[in-house]
């Protein structure tokens, strides 16, 4: 009897979240499927194993994971055009976004990672709509951010984003930025608000504000020699199973957010939801970048943004 075949997935948060349940989601599916002729191992946080959650990235590109997640941000520094998906204020609700990256702009963008890495991209995990957070102050316009430090992804886009609204960004790592958050030598971060309790944010940090300014996706990636290796009827079962987890861990996601908001409130923190007049503050003070993206990306390809 030959061996089964090894499939290791991997994240960089606690089984609870609906990322992992996602990742749950798809083995229960093979192992249901394949039975023996497979064996699916899970590493639900790579950040308690001493490792970076930027490391995901070089351990499915190595094959030491078969499959991970990672947000799309990450990835802006080998495949450029993920950068126009960075872009502030671009969808307008979960629908347009999910729409978007379920059509020609995934796909576009799928396209772009395959070719650059050795990825087989199978969908897009929903990180959601990101807020932000702080130690000093609330904010609701601009110049509430004016000199404030804030951890940000390690994004060119979302760095000049915040250079725009005032605020001092620092590009780092999720696992310098946590223990920064905690030393509090960072005044501020930014992240959907189930992430920001995921992480332990709100814990020091007393102000939230929903501005929404980015939508994030967080691709899922295979080692792609590993996933080419596969007989087509695992590969076919792979892709249907991460079809299955990317609609319910954003159904997942959802109520995610609602517990978080609680738990936010619970913690004795202030949540900020802003104006239309405050909104429409941020979102001209960021018009110079969309204005820039429209030449850094062509016009074919800025063309598939709902905003555009």
């Amino acid at each position: 009897m030959s061996k089964p075949i090894q499939i290791r997935m991997g994240g960089y948060g606690p089984a609870t979240t609906g990322f992992s349940k996602g990742l749950k989601l798809i083995g229960e599916r093979l192992e249901a499927a394949f039975g023996d002729r497979i064996e699916v191992k899970y590493v639900w946080n790579i950040m308690d194993l001493g490792y970076r959650a930027e490391d995901i990235l070089w351990l499915v590109e190595h094959g030491l994971l078969t499959l991970g997640y990672q947000s799309s941000s990450y990835l802006t520094g080998r495949v450029p055009e993920l950068g126009m998906v960075d872009l502030p204020f671009i969808f307008v609700s979960k629908d347009e976004a999910r729409s978007a990256m379920d059509g020609r702009l995934g796909e576009t963008l799928t396209h772009a990672i395959e070719r650059q890495m050795d990825y087989r991209i199978l969908g897009y995990f929903e990180n959601g709509f990101r807020h932000i957070s702080n130690r000093l102050r609330q904010v609701r316009v601009p110049s509430d951010l004016a000199g404030m430090r804030i951890r940000v992804l390690p994004s060119k886009v979302q760095a000049r984003t915040f250079e725009l609204l005032g605020a001092v960004p620092l590009r780092w790592d999720l696992t310098e930025a946590l223990a920064a958050i905690a030393a509090g030598t960072i005044d501020a971060q930014e992240n959907p608000l189930a992430n920001t309790v995921t992480y332990g944010a709100h814990k020091f940090h007393h102000f939230h504000t929903l501005t929404g300014h980015f939508y994030l996706s967080r691709p899922i990636f295979i080692h792609r020699p590993t996933f080419d290796s596969w007989p087509r009827d695992l590969q076919d079962a792979m892709r249907k199973a991460v079809k299955d987890a990317v609609d319910y861990q954003r159904d997942l996601a959802i109520e995610e957010e609602k517990a978080a908001w609680a738990a936010i409130i619970a913690q004795g923190c202030e949540i900020a939801e802003l104006t239309a007049d405050e909104h429409n503050a941020f979102t001209a003070a960021v018009k110079p970048l969309l204005s820039e993206a429209r030449q850094d990306y062509g016009r074919e390809l800025f063309a598939l943004l709902p905003t555009a």
